[in-house]
């Protein structure tokens, strides 16, 4: 296995450490448009080596994974890179894995009712491509999505025999603080990708709309909170709507009643993110400002703290999972949380990197020696819920960072 990493970011890096301990693959090349910070990254190997790659053009993918021989394209970058990427891979004759999917265009008359084009809609719209040239898309396999989607395949393979609903529910207890102690604003992941998901309509997923839009609508964001208690010593968390990529996966595989994403926010994070949008600083399109054109977007993206380096100021632990609820294998309800939580001090001491992003690096890693090993296989665009869920839950024991399960009572 030969693996093009395209971003050499928070998780790109992260991910760099953790494929350095494994034996599955024979070479990696990192590549970002920094060749400096991707150089940087492969010094954890030998096994590595650094380049550059325009990862807006898929003919740049293409001709990098070309000359070094790539088997399996492994994106690492903003969303909004996803459709290039994943087009250079193809034509590159490479399988192709991402942990965020193509981005959604809401609908134009009610975005808060009706989806438009949904997460992933142009990654599937090309399925019939990818599965003739018997290559696979193994799209959405970070942690959310991804481990929690393996969650679900789990919990409905083993746990329940029948589900009314799959909700992924995501909370820490992180702070970050400056260099007198203060606590301040810094997010533990992309702001960019932070404010696409957080600031879009929510989607749902229910059954009983199958009718139209095969079972998918939107509302409000941050609407329905709910306070739901974390495992691990991270405690009850406020959780509200917010788009991703599950509700748009889980349906397609797993035999369901209804699927939601719940996000911890924090009623200050949510206040910032409504401030951005209300003075427009979510835009992506470009404004002039003197003589040069910017996107507001990354100019708060550019202000932030880079979520890499935050780790050493940061303090907490980071949970992600899956609350599933229905009938119990013996045939009484159940309603059981399965989730993943990472310590921050853990993940800095052990592997340098913060628990957020390398909680999302470990997913791809595992799912590339699982298909290294022949234990997953497939062609087409698909998802980790059409995977087996038991190898990766042992590879995530076997990594040193096992998962847990708890019996949530119902309110």
């Amino acid at each position: 296995m030969r693996i093009l990493l395209i971003g050499a970011g928070g998780v790109g890096g992260a991910f760099a450490a953790i494929a350095a301990r494994r034996d599955f693959f024979e070479a990696i090349v990192i590549a970002d448009y920094d060749e400096a910070r991707a150089r940087r990254a492969a010094e954890a190997d030998a096994r590595f080596t650094a380049a550059r790659v325009d990862a807006s053009d898929p003919d740049s993918v293409a001709a990098l994974a070309r000359e070094h021989g790539i088997t399996h394209v492994m994106n690492a970058v903003d969303p909004r890179f996803v459709l290039p990427i994943f087009d250079g891979a193809l034509a590159a004759g490479a399988d192709y894995l991402d942990m965020a999917m193509s981005l959604s265009r809401r609908h134009e008359a009610e975005p808060y009712a009706k989806v438009g084009v949904k997460l992933g809609d142009e990654q599937f719209a090309k399925a019939a491509e990818w599965e003739a040239a018997g290559r696979l898309a193994l799209v959405g396999m970070g942690v959310e999505p991804g481990m929690s989607d393996v969650f679900a395949r789990y919990a409905a393979d083993e746990l329940f025999s029948s589900i009314s609903e799959i909700g992924v529910r995501d909370g820490a207890n992180l702070a970050v603080h400056d260099v007198d102690g203060n606590e301040i604003f810094a997010p533990s992941f992309s702001i960019w990708t932070t404010i696409e998901e957080c600031l879009n309509p929510p989607v749902i997923w229910e059954r009983r709309r199958e009718a139209v839009d095969g079972g998918w609508f939107t509302t409000e964001p941050f609407s329905e909170p709910e306070v739901f208690d974390f495992p691990e010593g991270i405690g009850p968390v406020e959780c509200v709507n917010v788009e991703h990529e599950e509700v748009l996966l889980v349906p397609r595989w797993i035999d369901c009643e209804r699927v939601t994403f719940k996000y911890g926010l924090g009623a200050e994070f949510i206040g910032v993110l409504q401030t951005l949008h209300r003075l427009g600083l979510d835009r992506t399109d470009k404004v002039r400002v003197g003589g040069v054109e910017v996107s507001p977007r990354d100019v708060v993206a550019a202000c932030l703290p880079d979520p890499a380096s935050i780790g050493p100021v940061m303090t907490g632990k980071t949970c992600a999972g899956v609350w599933v609820r229905g009938t119990g294998r013996d045939g009484e309800p159940r309603s059981t949380y399965l989730y993943h939580v990472v310590d921050n001090a853990w993940a800095m001491a052990e592997y340098g990197h913060q628990c957020v992003v390398w909680q999302t690096a470990i997913n791809p890693v595992i799912a590339l020696e699982l298909l290294a090993t022949g234990a997953w296989a497939g062609s087409g665009v698909l998802g980790p819920e059409a995977m087996p869920a038991q190898p990766f839950l042992d590879k995530l024991v076997e990594y040193g960072s096992p998962w847990g399960l708890m019996e949530v009572p119902e309110r």
